[in-house]
């Protein structure tokens, strides 16, 4: 995981991976406006459960992280970024 901005937002969000679609990295930009612990998960089409990215607790901030898909076969995922607070979920797409 990497701090983008110590800025401190305004509020949660969680940014469309980029490339979408890709193969085999993505990166995935969020923004925490305070401290919080922060789980972000990738679930596959049927909502099985596929890897954790991130489970800590962060500090007020934009981060990115980076996802490598490279053992996965291509299609559907789904990200969430989940707080106390907050939880979104966005869809990617892996092309192989």
């Amino acid at each position: 995981i990497l701090q983008i901005s110590s800025e401190i937002p305004k509020e949660f969000s969680l940014s469309q991976n980029y490339p979408n679609p890709f193969n085999p990295m993505t990166k995935i930009k969020f923004s925490v406006p305070n401290s919080s612990n922060v789980n972000i998960t990738v679930f596959d089409v049927l909502g099985r459960h596929i890897t954790t990215l991130l489970n800590e607790k962060l500090n007020a901030g934009t981060y990115e992280t980076e996802w490598n898909a490279n053992n996965m076969p291509g299609g559907v995922y789904f990200y969430r970024l989940e707080t106390d607070d907050f939880t979104e979920t966005k869809k990617m797409i892996l092309v192989k």
